[in-house]
């Protein structure tokens, strides 16, 4: 594998040892279909394996100083930063985005750990004013225990030093299970935080084409007390029902159809540059990118042309390439989908602005797209495209907007556009999302909770309350105390 200069492991990691295995299964990439390694394939055995390893150091790596774990990560977060060339070259040729978003990752990944290598520091428990002379009241914050990550491949190190870095913060252990699209990166992330001085056992990988013996034996351990999950909704709720007979505490990520609202005061320029941010990022492979975007009638026509202008100068090429600004999708399923979504758009009355066709780059590469004449009850309105496809939807009115972007049973993320404070805000709590930005089109950071409400999952990850999610509160009361 030559995509990157610094040799990463391709086994996976167990009690801090490098993993390997007589079975194998091929990592490829996206944009040549070529072989980049063989990992292990890994099975239920090794997970619970893993399990051990992480239940056994968890008790020293509890008791470990806050200060002291904190000085682990943030060397991890230094090591990350040192390699983010290396990182991005890898993380280009596994998952297929183009080299600059791939770079903004890795430091977007390595962000989260110099977060919580302060914030872990800052898990504060509290007095309580008491309710008798003898008694004393005050909270601690401890680590959960053991927990299970399960990440996704279309931010493959991000996803996981979000999980990770948090954890391992809060004083708990982790097992990760990442994506059989993506493993290399999640093995070049551990091994620098090895290299960092995260002891053996409290970072664990399991490499696997088994995602659901693996999945029931995470799932299925008490020792796990914690499992978080970034991926669809449809496993979500697997992984909920496997998780309830050992009421494991759950953090869940799960799929998104986001609505972008344009209203007629919108300032056409930002709302066009954000547009083309959320909805053409990684391919349009996010779960918070402009599934559904809405435009007022009074602007509809200007927007589409811009929207068509700025269309027309992406790139489409392998990530490699220095121009490259639309990579390839993940899988030929992917693929199939966009095509099924925009089929039954057309059938339907929908119109194909621009776009609309696989790219002669290769048989993972498509086309941007624009789709007008879009109506909510259209297939492509209500499942997450996951393609480099922009549905335009025409309303009239502000409640009409309302209804339409609340009309799914996500509720992920959110964005709207107005010049007008009363009604961003006004529309902004009408939202059914966890987040909703407001004249911006990107809008997450290490500082700032993500998650969503309705199917789109439980829980936030970064900021306070993602570390919150790695803590229990154990109250303690002080009795026969004497004046």
């Amino acid at each position: 594998m030559n995509a990157q200069s610094t040799t990463f492991p391709t086994a996976a990691l167990i009690d801090g040892k490098w993993i390997t295995s007589s079975k194998t299964f091929p990592v490829l990439d996206p944009a040549t279909g070529s072989k980049l390694a063989d990992v292990p394939d890994l099975n239920a055995d090794d997970a619970r394996r893993a399990i051990d390893a992480a239940h056994q150091a968890f008790p020293a790596w509890a008791a470990k100083p806050a200060k002291d774990r904190s000085a682990i990560l943030r060397r991890w977060y230094e090591l990350l930063l040192a390699e983010t060339e290396s990182l991005a070259q890898l993380m280009t040729a596994e998952q297929g985005k183009p080299l600059c978003e791939a770079r903004k990752e890795v430091v977007y990944g390595a962000s989260f750990v110099e977060w919580f290598a302060e914030e872990g520091k800052r898990a504060y428990g509290h007095t309580i004013p008491t309710t008798g002379a003898s008694r004393r009241y005050l909270t601690i914050k401890q680590p959960i225990g053991v927990v299970a990550a399960i990440t996704p491949w279309n931010f493959p190190i991000a996803m996981i030093t979000r999980k990770v870095s948090s954890a391992l913060a809060a004083g708990c252990t982790i097992v990760v299970k990442p994506s059989e699209e993506t493993p290399l990166c999640a093995l070049a992330v551990a091994k620098l935080a090895v290299d960092a001085g995260v002891p053996a056992g409290v970072f664990n990988v399991i490499t696997t084409m088994d995602a659901a013996s693996v999945g029931q034996a995470l799932t299925g351990d008490d020792r796990v007390r914690k499992l978080t999950f970034t991926g669809s909704t449809e496993v979500g709720k697997i992984l909920y029902r496997q998780s309830a007979d050992t009421i494991k505490k759950l953090t869940l990520e799960l799929g998104g159809n986001a609505p972008l609202i344009v209203f007629d005061d919108a300032d056409l320029e930002r709302s066009i540059a954000a547009a083309m941010a959320s909805k053409f990022r990684n391919a349009g492979q996010t779960c918070v990118c402009a599934n559904r975007i809405l435009v007022q009638s009074g602007i509809y026509d200007r927007f589409v042309a811009s929207l068509h202008e700025a269309t027309s100068k992406l790139h489409v090429a392998p990530g490699r390439d220095p121009q490259s600004t639309i990579g390839p999708l993940i899988n030929a399923d992917a693929i199939t989908k966009v095509k099924a979504l925009l089929a039954d758009a057309v059938a339907k009355g929908a119109k194909i602005e621009v776009g609309g066709t696989p790219d002669a780059h290769g048989p993972l590469f498509f086309t941007p797209t624009i789709v007008t004449g879009v109506k909510p009850r259209m297939a492509i309105a209500n499942e997450e495209i996951f393609g480099p496809v922009a549905s335009l939807i025409r309303f009239d009115t502000e409640a009409e907007a309302i209804a339409i972007a609340n009309d799914t049973p996500y509720g992920l993320a959110a964005y709207l556009f107005s010049q007008n404070v009363s009604r961003a805000w006004r529309v902004a709590e009408a939202l059914e999302a966890g987040m909703v930005g407001i004249n911006e089109g990107m809008f997450s950071n290490e500082v700032a909770p993500f998650g969503g409400v309705k199917q789109s999952g439980l829980g936030r990850e970064g900021a306070q309350e993602g570390l919150e999610e790695y803590l229990e509160t154990k109250f303690l009361c002080i009795g026969g105390i004497t004046s």
